[in-house]
């Protein structure tokens, strides 16, 4: 259930090819938290894109930010009574 509303909530934007391969992989077998490091390791991509693709999904409410900051940022995917809710 909770893949498939993730899904629908994340139809209504443009994801990259990059946001699928990741939100597939949290959705699937991933344990933890998500990191720029990691997002870029699994997309294959640079910090930096790893970073702006991270934003979007923040932006677009699939991703939570976990409290911490700096080097320690991590994230987590939306629980499915969240993916309703405007984030900005």
């Amino acid at each position: 259930m909770h893949k498939a509303r993730v899904w629908e909530c994340a139809n209504r934007y443009r994801i990259n090819e990059r946001q699928r391969l990741v939100l597939n992989r949290m959705l699937d077998d991933f344990q933890g938290y998500m990191n720029n490091a990691k997002y870029a390791t699994i997309a294959k991509c640079s910090g930096d894109t790893a970073l702006r693709d991270i934003r979007s999904l923040l932006e677009w409410g699939l991703f939570i930010q976990n409290a911490g900051g700096g080097r320690s940022t991590s994230y987590r995917l939306a629980m499915a009574k969240e993916l309703g809710e405007e984030t900005r």
